[in-house]
């Protein structure tokens, strides 16, 4: 039962789609139907509004944790149960016909309750992608693959499988940005003031 109270709670701060809230609450329209038509901070950069964005990322990373610290008094297990459920729900919600985000900031949240070192390099590693070659989706594939090869280093090996399963996860979701940066026509991002 307190895995699968684990794997609810999860899921459900997982698919709070802040996003979609925040665009529609400043006013700046359904965020499905520009660019990506994710509900993640790139996608909602693109509206123009990088206050928007920087809340976006805050509050998708802020319930990647909260999940993880919500289930710590029922053990490990479900700890890494609401874990991957909370990625799952950003991806897949249900909500919003299962169309959801890319999980990578809801992965963050979620690396930081988990194993903050992993956490740490991946978001440094996203951070020098980003500025190197200006691509929010290239970014976050070297920093999923980063955080899958680290983590084996510093935790446990089930807890390294969830990281590696999220990363996968991850992955698999930017199949079409994969493609367009394959084909050269992928959006690129920018990260300076103003």
């Amino acid at each position: 039962m307190t895995l699968l109270a684990a794997a609810v709670i999860g899921y459900l701060l997982g698919s709070i789609p802040f996003g979609l809230l925040l665009t529609r609450l400043a006013g700046l329209g359904d965020v499905r139907r520009i660019g990506s038509g994710s509900i993640g901070a790139t996608n909602v950069l693109r509206t123009g509004s990088k206050g928007a964005a920087a809340l976006t990322l805050l509050l998708d990373l802020g319930k990647g944790a909260a999940a993880v610290l919500a289930a710590r008094g029922w053990g490990e297990d479900a700890v890494l149960v609401a874990a991957g459920c909370a990625i799952l729900g950003h991806m897949f919600p249900i909500w919003l016909a299962l169309r959801g985000g890319k999980g990578v900031a809801t992965a963050l949240g979620v690396l930081l309750a988990l194993a903050w070192p992993v956490a740490l390099a991946a978001a440094m590693v996203w951070l020098a992608a980003a500025l190197l070659f200006h691509y929010s989706s290239l970014a976050a594939l070297v920093a999923a693959a980063a955080a899958t090869i680290m983590a084996p280093f510093v935790v446990d090996p089930l807890t390294a499988a969830v990281i590696a399963g999220i990363a996968l996860l991850i992955t698999l979701r930017h199949h079409a940005n994969i493609r367009r940066l394959i084909a050269g026509t992928e959006s690129r991002i920018s990260l300076r003031k103003g």
